[in-house]
C-alpha cells in the first residue's frame, strides 16, 4: 500500500480522526448549524450587497456580495465547510457585517454538492469564483488586486485549490490572483479521506485523491496565508495543518484555544478575535 499521512491507522482510527460531527454530538453540532444560519441572517440584514450573481455560466451557480463601500474594497472570499456534501451560501456570511464596518466586503459562493457534482468540478467552479472577482468585481464595489480567499474545513482544502499553480493560466489570471489566503480546518492531503465514510458520497481513489491534494501540487507563487485550527478540532485536522503549514512557508499556523472544528470560523465575525485580526492583517499586506 502507498504510504500517505494515516496511511497506517484503521479505518475506525481515521473515523476517530476526522470525523468531527460525531466528535462534538448531535445536540452541539445542531446548534453550531442554527449559530451558522442565525447569525448570517443577521450579519446581512440591511447590508449593502448583491444576491444570487451567476459566477458560473457552465453550472449556474451563483454568489452573494456583500459590504461594499462608494471605493473599490478589498474582498474575503469565503468558501463553506460541509464535507463538500453540506451547507451554502445562505449559512455562511456570518462575517459580513463584521468585515463590512473594517472596510472589507465579502464574497460567499454556492457550489454543486456531493454526489451531485465530482470534486474536479467543484474545483472548478470555485476557482470561476475567483475568476469571476477578478473579471466584474470592480462593477460591485471589489477590488481584483485585493482577493483574499478563505474557507472552513472542506472550504479549506478548496482555499488550498486556489493557493496552488496551474489553473490560473488557462482562466486568463495572474498567478498571483489571490493575494492571501486562510484556511481554517482544512484538508490539504486528501488520500486519508478515501478510507473515511464520507467517501462514499465523494468518491475518491487514491490517485484522484492524490491529483486533488494542494499538498501535493506545485505552488511557483506562495501568497502569505494563516493556517486556522481549533484546538478542539479533530486530530486529522490538526495534524493536516501541522503538516502543510511549514510545507508552505509563506504563512503561520493558528491554534485558536477553546474552539472547535465548527465554532472556531465564528471567530471570523468577531472584530475581537484573534482570527479576524489575523484575516485583517492578510488584507492589509
Amino acid at each position: 500500500m502507498e504510504n500517505w499521512p494515516g496511511s497506517e491507522l484503521s479505518e475506525a482510527e481515521l473515523d476517530v480522526a476526522y470525523n468531527v460531527r460525531r466528535k462534538a454530538g448531535e445536540e452541539l453540532f445542531a446548534r453550531h448549524m442554527e449559530r451558522y444560519r442565525l447569525e448570517s441572517q443577521r450579519a446581512v440584514q440591511g447590508l449593502p450587497g448583491w444576491r444570487g450573481v451567476v459566477y458560473d455560466e457552465v453550472s449556474g451557480e451563483r454568489l452573494d456580495v456583500w459590504g461594499t463601500g462608494e471605493s473599490l474594497r478589498p474582498v474575503f472570499i469565503y468558501l463553506h465547510g460541509g464535507y463538500w456534501m453540506a451547507l451554502s451560501r445562505d449559512v455562511s456570511s456570518f462575517m459580513a457585517r463584521a468585515l463590512c464596518e473594517q472596510g472589507v466586503a465579502t464574497v460567499v459562493p454556492d457550489y454543486t454538492l456531493a454526489p451531485h457534482a465530482s470534486l474536479e468540478e467543484i474545483v472548478r467552479q470555485v476557482r470561476a469564483c475567483v475568476a469571476w472577482v477578478y473579471r466584474h468585481g470592480r462593477e460591485y464595489g471589489l477590488d481584483p488586486e485585493r482577493i483574499v480567499v478563505g474557507g472552513s474545513s472542506a472550504g479549506g482544502h478548496l482555499t488550498g485549490m486556489t493557493m496552488v499553480g496551474g489553473w490560473q493560466g488557462p482562466l486568463g489570471l495572474p498567478e498571483d490572483v489571490v493575494k492571501a489566503a486562510m484556511p481554517i480546518s482544512g484538508l490539504f492531503d486528501l488520500r486519508p479521506i478515501t478510507r473515511v465514510y464520507v467517501n462514499a458520497t465523494v468518491g475518491l481513489d487514491l490517485e484522484r485523491a492524490a491529483a486533488l491534494s494542494p499538498a501535493l501540487l506545485p505552488a511557483p507563487y506562495r501568497c502569505p496565508a494563516v493556517f486556522v485550527v481549533a484546538e478542539n478540532d479533530g486530530e486529522g485536522f490538526l495534524e493536516q495543518s501541522r503538516s502543510f503549514q511549514p510545507e508552505w512557508g509563506a504563512g503561520e499556523l493558528m491554534v485558536v484555544p477553546g474552539r472547535d472544528h465548527f465554532d472556531v470560523v465564528l471567530d471570523l465575525a468577531d472584530p475581537g478575535s484573534e482570527v479576524n485580526a489575523a484575516l485583517l492583517r492578510l488584507i492589509k499586506q
